[in-house]
């Protein structure tokens, strides 16, 4: 049988697990399956030679029970409704895993970026955000970077915002260059919250970070930092990759001579003193940690009895499909969920979002030290919840996130 890799169908899948636990109302089931709204925008853009080019944009609100929606904003030739919308109730589970008072948002626009010259891609991120001003704002929902946007993605997107509004709305996005309201430690935010749940899942293990090997599939913004990091720890990193392929040594990859590497030639591979090997290699090597930094639908039925890793923590959303979740656990290997393992940056993206609203900001020790709190805090009550039910980290994080939105769902009612 085919596994089904629709990513809202595998949504969907995750939250059933948990709801079946929870065993929750049919009623309140639906209400908490069905994103609250869709939205899908034409956007046109004057290319550099004059002609108009129309993309496809959208924004999607799955939840907003607990507080204003917060989601990404990803350009990419793959993207679709289905993956916006999964993405988007991932970033709900995600916020109420560790407890932070947001709902699940999500963006997306077809294109390739790569194709696009910088003042293209501001034309196509001014016109997308006039197409759902309606829809965002500091206390409806709030925007952050993704696959292939960043902080200027976000300055652009804040000053469009408040050139229509007509007066500077700092709090309208995160992930903002810090001159321009960002946080400090945002940047690193998503790595570093994974680096923190590692660490939690190795003494669960029994491991020591000092003696582990670790293999990173994507060497992004989340993988090339969590690498560094982990490194830092004492960690031996013998594996990396982008989307070019990836590289392998033995006796380690030095992070900072790999970014270096990347930065001078555009890939990491024919770094001095590794061999070349693919990602589907990569992922299917001997190790103690494996960090999933790419896209969706990595570890599937298919490649699943070949992994080898002792802990998989997924700074990518959606790496790790169900089928394969279950016989990871059968297999008593860790898999660190995406809604914890990655959730490092939406928890200081709150954390920019509440600076913006006071009017004052924090140095990144605060940052960092309050991260670290939050990821900690949650990694323990998740596998305490898994614990107690004995099931899988993923189910327990579901378990736990589900029951706080139904909560907050039951107590605010239905309206009208």
């Amino acid at each position: 049988m085919v596994e089904d890799l629709n990513p809202f169908e595998i949504a969907k899948k995750q939250f059933d697990t948990a709801a079946d636990l929870l065993k929750l109302d049919p009623d309140l089931r639906d209400i908490l399956k069905t994103p609250k709204r869709q939205l899908i925008v034409s956007i046109p853009v004057r290319m550099d030679n004059g002609h108009i080019k129309v993309f496809e944009g959208y924004r999607v609100q799955h939840n907003i029970a607990r507080g204003p929606a917060k989601g990404g904003i990803r350009y990419h030739p793959g993207v679709t409704l289905d993956e916006v919308k999964a993405l988007a109730s991932w970033m709900t589970w995600k916020c109420a895993t560790v407890n932070i008072p947001y709902g699940g948002g999500k963006g997306g626009v077809i294109c390739n970026p790569k194709e696009l010259s910088k003042s293209e891609l501001e034309r196509l991120t001014r016109r997308y955000t006039s197409e759902i001003f309606p829809i965002i704002g500091p206390e409806i929902d709030i925007p952050a970077p993704d696959v292939y946007t960043d902080a200027q993605t976000m300055a652009w997107i804040m000053d469009t915002y408040s050139m229509t509004k007509g007066s500077t709305v700092l709090g309208v996005v995160t992930g903002k260059p810090v001159g321009l309201g960002g946080s400090l430690g945002r940047n690193t935010a998503t790595a570093r919250g994974c680096e923190y749940v590692i660490k939690e899942a190795c003494k669960v293990k029994r491991l020591a970070v000092k003696n582990c090997q670790v293999v990173v599939q994507g060497f992004g913004n989340a993988g090339s930092y969590a690498a560094e990091f982990l490194q830092k720890d004492g960690a031996k990193i013998i594996a990396l990759s982008d989307s070019k392929g990836g590289i392998y040594s033995k006796r380690g990859i030095d992070t900072a001579a790999a970014t270096e590497h990347k930065k001078k030639t555009g890939a990491l591979m024919e770094l001095k003193g590794t061999t070349v090997i693919s990602n589907q290699e990569l992922l299917e090597l001997k190790c103690d940690i494996l960090v999933p930094a790419a896209l969706e639908n990595q570890i599937t039925t298919e490649n699943v009895a070949r992994i080898k890793a002792k802990i998989i923590a997924e700074a990518a959303n959606g790496p790790t499909t169900p089928g394969a979740d279950r016989l990871l656990f059968e297999k008593g290997i860790v898999v660190v969920p995406d809604i914890l393992a990655n959730a490092g940056g939406v928890t200081v993206s709150y954390f920019e979002w509440a600076q913006d609203l006071q009017g004052y900001f924090w140095d990144e020790s605060e940052v960092n030290n309050a991260l670290e709190r939050v990821m900690v805090r949650a990694f323990k009550e998740v596998y305490e919840t898994s614990v107690k039910h004995r099931i899988d980290l993923r189910t327990g994080a579901y378990v736990l996130a589900v029951g706080r939105v139904m909560e907050a769902t039951q107590m605010r009612g239905l309206f009208p």
